[in-house]
């Protein structure tokens, strides 16, 4: 039973996650920047001046927060997952491609449906990130029920 994370799927695993959180992190900076641009905002305290108003309903701000909640629901049960299945010893591979399409995925997602609003790559970019994470936790289940 392998527990320990061989050192070189750790190091992949920590770079395309670090990847992930910074591109979550910058979709806070581009539902700000779409506030600012639309001049809408949730709360008064935010108005920059009069002209400004306050709504969670613009279309535009909706639209850019909505992909990075969908980020927050898929990213981190992926970080989990993939690291309690890295415990698993699954071949170096398998794991980098799982890894590195599951981000590419994602980013693929982001650009489909905060930017450009397309589908159907936002669904296939979406479904592909969502069967990684669903593989892995299978994997997992079976290979720790053994």
């Amino acid at each position: 039973m392998a527990t320990i994370i061989r050192e070189e799927l750790l190091k992949e695993f920590g770079f395309w996650s670090t990847v992930l959180v910074v591109k979550i992190l910058m979709m806070a900076v581009l539902t700000a920047r779409q506030r600012f641009a639309k001049k809408v905002f949730a709360n008064p305290e935010d108005r920059m001046d009069k002209s400004s108003k306050i709504t969670t309903e613009d279309p535009d701000v909706e639209r850019v927060r909505r992909a990075h909640q969908n980020d927050l629901e898929n990213i981190l049960p992926w970080f989990v997952m993939t690291l309690i299945w890295l415990t698993t010893g699954p071949s170096k591979f398998l794991a980098v491609t799982l890894i590195r399409t599951f981000t590419f995925s994602r980013i693929i997602h982001t650009i489909a449906y905060a930017i450009f609003a397309v589908q159907p790559y936002r669904a296939i970019a979406f479904f592909v990130g969502y069967g990684i994470t669903i593989y892995e936790a299978i994997s997992t289940l079976i290979y720790y029920s053994a």
